[in-house]
């Protein structure tokens, strides 16, 4: 035998194995990336959380002002459910919301703040409801009143060229109303047990309450309040036949036949009316009539025979005749001898609705034993604005 085949088959020690060294190499090195990767996802991480909590402070300031709102409101809601079902008022005596007090006394100005979400609940029901309201000009005043001013001429103008003397133009004619806000009030009760139920909706109940009161009170004073106390209703001023109209009074046009329209050429009569009315307010006009009233004039046919009147083609859109809106005011005259059933006009222009934007409730629980009542106030005002902007027509014969 060979030295070297002496040395394999005896005990002497044998060469390293090239595979077990690569094996351990490579454990290593995935060893090394295991901890590489651990170590980047605890950094990754710890600036994820650097990220996130950068984002919550900038997004705290840049967060918009109606949630910023809400979130304010909310302990005003609270404090007011409160009140409304115990009388507590604790929680409303120095609250502050945008930056306003609203712990109005109640001796001062009868009653505290509603929240703004119960509000503005009341305030989308009058918006909706058939009342003039939907087509008037509505204002917000923090005032007593509102002023309007009013041009009821044109300023003069005249041609001139380069050369000739410039005459003098006439002097507009500038005139004043004063809208007067009236306190208007809602006084609607529930008994102590129903308050005491917490599974009990209060401010939603008291929101529908007060917005059926203020809607029936407000349509009827628009339309025929005498301006006692209420604001003065468009047909509570003087009338006059157009012909002969004048500011401060608004002209009328008439049927020809006393208590109806005409029996032969009936549609003749809401053609005059439609064109009595100036051309520069006829592009906003709308009708305004009762439901009675539009039973009668949605069957009118012009000489074709097409109907004058026509539905509206999506939910929510008013019926038209001859081209123009309807609002349905149940508070208008029916048709009867001399009345002003029907009226047209550009009412944005017309008709101004001045009011504060508060509202206020007053808790009651003496007057009215075992139940409570709640005495809600709101300040608003209405009158014509522009005396040229309405016209009437009246079922009679001069």
């Amino acid at each position: 035998m060979t030295e070297t085949e002496t040395k394999g088959s005896g005990g002497g020690a044998m060469p390293d194995d090239p595979t077990r060294e690569v094996t351990s190499a490579l454990t290593g090195f995935l060893n090394e990336f295991s901890q590489f990767q651990d170590d980047i996802s605890r950094k990754l991480q710890k600036q994820e959380e650097r990220i996130s909590m950068l984002n919550t402070k900038t997004m705290s300031h840049l967060r918009p002002a109606l949630s910023a709102a809400a979130n304010e409101a909310a302990p005003h809601t609270k404090a007011l459910g409160a009140y409304l079902r115990t009388g507590d008022d604790d929680g409303l005596r120095g609250l502050e919301l945008e930056g306003k007090a609203l712990n109005t006394a109640v001796n001062a100005e009868g009653g505290y703040l509603v929240d703004p979400q119960t509000a503005e609940m009341i305030q989308g029901v009058l918006r909706g409801a058939s009342s003039l309201r939907a087509i008037a000009n509505v204002v917000n005043v923090e005032a007593t009143s509102f002023d309007v001013l009013v041009d009821t001429t044109d300023v003069g103008a005249g041609w001139a060229t380069e050369t000739a003397t410039a005459t003098e133009t006439d002097t507009p004619q500038i005139e004043r109303i004063s809208i007067p806000l009236h306190e208007l009030s809602a006084l609607p009760k529930a008994s102590q047990r129903l308050l005491d139920d917490t599974a009990f909706d209060i401010e939603g109940w008291l929101a529908g309450r007060i917005a059926d009161k203020f809607a029936r009170a407000e349509a009827m004073a628009f339309v025929v309040g005498d301006g006692v106390d209420k604001p003065t209703g468009f047909l509570s001023h003087t009338t006059v036949a157009d012909a002969s109209w004048s500011w401060g009074n608004l002209g009328y046009v008439i049927t020809g036949t006393d208590g109806d329209f005409d029996m032969v050429n009936p549609a003749d009569a809401v053609v005059d009316l439609v064109y009595s009315l100036g051309a520069r307010y006829r592009a906003n006009a709308a009708f305004v009539m009762n439901s009675k009233t539009a039973g009668a004039v949605r069957k009118m046919k012009d000489a074709d025979g097409r109907f004058l009147w026509s539905d509206g083609l999506a939910a929510g859109e008013p019926a038209r005749l001859m081209g123009y809106p309807v609002l349905i005011a149940e508070d208008m005259p029916d048709i009867a001898s001399n009345a002003m059933a029907i009226a047209f006009g550009d009412f944005g222009a017309g008709y101004t609705i001045a009011e504060r934007p508060d509202l206020r409730v007053l808790r009651d629980p003496f007057s009215a034993k075992p139940h409570v009542l709640f005495y809600a106030t709101k300040r608003v005002g209405g009158d014509v604005s522009d005396f040229a902007a309405i016209k009437l027509l009246k079922f009679g014969i001069a």
